[in-house]
């Protein structure tokens, strides 16, 4: 027998399954096994392979009894040249199994071999390839300066990041999440150290490989998805303490007394450095987004006054006394910010309604203490509406920008995806009937098809070579592959090339009632509905008419700026005055096929976020529906923000 697959499992059914079909589709044409060891799982693991998978080697254990003596019962067992150690949270190219066989065959000292390793977003891991963690590497890895020089041989050898992610290459350790083994270097060197419960384990055995005179290798010409890679919080000091017992444990096994010694203080010495670190981490964290609102609202209030103070005071021969400037407008900037926050603003992740309604009470909190005060201090009601107006713009951008940048996670786009199902006309059916079932806000807005069907599903949207230019018009956020229709190669691919899109994925597996994504698994336990916010419900049509009159005026306010962004400018002008006026919104659609209750006339259509792209009659038509039908004001203010030169159309 050729190949033994080892797969450990621990209370992960939906990933199992997933991993033991791609493990299958890689197993055709080659004779193996695959045994699946059960560390005592109580979901249903053992059920579901047994139903699913009767042609797999189950070993059910009655206790956990760790990664390291799982494997091991498994290897002792077996009867393939070769044994895989393979996690239960991975999943292989349909060749995977074939091209790292071959490899091995054709390279007699490899007693090792690891792949590329991709988390669920497609981007790559660096535990794919590493080196020993002799004190030296660890310090200068837990220290970061690897980080600072990943191309040198001497900071950069915990993760061998000298040697190109493409680069098949000798390196010193292997990733127990695919290890492939030849059962012969095992018998010489021994299996698995059971003294490892978590960690390290695979340190040991790769460390032993090459002290018994072979030779582990990346081999990245193929890849695998490794789910938990991602969602690992390496950076956490739980990680630092289990992976320090286990980096201790392999210290005093390879080092010398000395040697281990100066091991254990570095350790000790990165886990206060990292504790100090992560304390940092959370001030910062918790004061940095309070502290850009107050700067960008007092920068807001501080030039409409200055503005209000010559263009208007100053004909009426008035002016602001000097400490409005220096003390009641930072009080109002603070005011604000303080209303967020007791409105929960600056909880995680970012909820935009509690955002906002904290700063509407700040205005009215400032309102009324403007009110209250005599009339020697009521200075400017004006500059305190208009100033309201500029914080929720402003925040709301900021925000934007900073999920756009992927530096904060907004409620919109964590708990309010917008999906996309890529695969065949009738898997994708049955996922979408799947996603339905799920009590998850999601917003579906179509089926990408793998080819071309002269009688379309009529929720298709496009096909998937067409992928990219389909998540730009239709602001998709999730994309959900079909597991029978693409094979993993191809999933991986398109992954890598939306990466800088921030997309999430998931894939559906062949046969089940699981959605497997990275960091999250999604099943039918719960029911769920579709929400649809249709522009033309009266409190969807009064958010627009609020928004095109407050930017409006913002715009007017800052006109002597704004106008040179902008191509026409004395429309530009004009069209200011109309959205005040009501004869036009900022964001419209060209036909809403409502006649009773249509829409005015928009300077922009949704179309216009994408100034570069050029988009048939039917896209455009689709983006303009699905507008109406989700509407949100945040759309339309990323649409004013992204169409920004064209606010002079006619």
């Amino acid at each position: 027998m050729k190949l033994s697959v080892i797969i450990v499992n621990y209370n992960v059914s939906a990933f199992l399954e997933q991993a033991l079909v791609s493990a299958l589709k890689a197993m055709r044409g080659i004779d193996g096994e695959i045994f699946v060891v059960d560390n005592h799982s109580v979901d249903n693991s053992v059920e579901m392979v047994r139903t699913k998978f009767p042609q797999v080697k189950l070993i059910d254990n009655q206790e956990n009894v760790g990664f390291a003596k799982a494997n091991n019962q498994a290897i002792r067992i077996s009867s393939g040249e070769y044994v895989l150690l393979l996690n239960p949270d991975t999943v292989v190219e349909e060749d995977t199994f074939e091209k790292c066989i071959r490899f091995m065959d054709e390279t007699p000292d490899c007693g090792g071999l690891g792949v590329k390793m991709v988390d669920g977003q497609g981007r790559f891991l660096p535990e794919s390839k590493r080196g020993i963690p002799y004190p030296k590497a660890s310090f200068y890895k837990l220290f970061g300066l690897s980080k600072l020089f990943p191309k040198s041989k001497k900071f950069g050898s915990y993760h061998a990041t000298y040697i190109g992610e493409d680069e098949t290459h000798e390196v010193e350790v292997l990733a127990g999440a695919f290890m492939m083994l030849r059962k012969s270097v095992l018998d010489e060197v021994g299996l698995l150290d059971e003294d490892y419960f978590m960690y390290g384990e695979d340190i040991d055995l790769s460390y032993r490989i090459l002290k018994g005179g072979y030779k582990n290798y990346y081999f990245p010409q193929t890849r695998i998805i490794h789910y938990k890679g991602e969602s690992t919080k390496k950076g956490s000091l739980n990680y630092v303490y289990i992976f320090y017992n286990a980096m201790q444990i392999f210290a005093r096994k390879h080092f010398s007394a000395n040697n281990a010694k100066i091991f254990n203080v570095a350790i000790d010495a990165a886990i206060w450095f990292r504790a100090a670190l992560a304390a940092l981490k959370r001030i910062l964290g918790k004061l940095a987004l309070p502290l850009l609102d107050f700067a960008l609202i007092f920068a807001g209030l501080l030039a409409l006054s200055k503005y209000w103070d010559h263009n208007v005071l100053y004909q009426r021969n008035s002016s602001f006394p000097d400490f409005y400037f220096s003390l009641i407008l930072p009080s109002y900037a603070l005011l604000w910010v303080v209303s967020v926050w007791l409105n929960g603003g600056y909880r995680k992740p970012v909820n935009r309604s509690l955002l906002n309604r904290g700063i509407v009470v700040g205005a009215v909190v400032i309102l009324l203490i403007y009110a209250l005060l005599p009339e020697t201090m009521r200075f400017s009601r004006a500059v305190v509406v208009i100033g309201a107006a500029w914080s929720l713009i402003a925040v709301n951008a900021l925000r934007y920008l900073l999920a756009r940048w992927g530096v904060i996670d907004v409620t919109n786009r964590s708990r309010n995806q917008r999906i996309a199902i890529v695969g065949g006309e009738e898997e994708c059916a049955r996922i979408l009937h799947l996603v339905q079932s799920m009590n998850t806000p999601r917003e579906f807005v179509g089926l990408v098809t793998t080819e071309h069907s002269d009688n379309p599903h009529p929720l298709t949207v496009g096909q998937i070579v067409d992928l990219p230019e389909l998540v730009d018009i239709y602001q998709i956020n999730e994309v959900i592959f079909s597991g029978r229709d693409i094979p993993a190669d191809q999933i991986i691919d398109w992954m890598n090339r939306l990466q800088d899109r921030q997309l999430d994925y998931k894939i559906a597996p062949e046969d089940s009632l699981s959605l497997i994504g990275s960091n999250s698994i999604f099943t039918t336990e719960d029911l769920y509905t579709i929400p649809i916010q249709s522009i033309y419900q009266k409190k969807h049509r009064r958010q627009k008419r609020c928004f095109d009159v407050l930017s409006a005026l913002l715009l007017l306010l800052f006109l002597v700026v704004d106008i040179w962004f902008v191509e026409d400018k004395g429309q530009f002008v004009k069209n200011i005055f109309d959205v005040l006026c009501g004869r036009k919104s900022w964001v419209g659609v060209r036909h809403d096929g409502q006649s009773e209750q249509s829409l005015l006339p928009g300077v922009l259509h949704p179309i216009d976020a994408y100034p570069d792209g050029h988009f048939s009659p039917e896209m455009v038509a689709r983006t303009e529906e699905l507008y109406a039908r989700n509407y949100n004001v945040y759309n339309d203010l990323s649409i004013l923000l992204r169409g920004f030169r064209k606010l002079g159309n006619r």
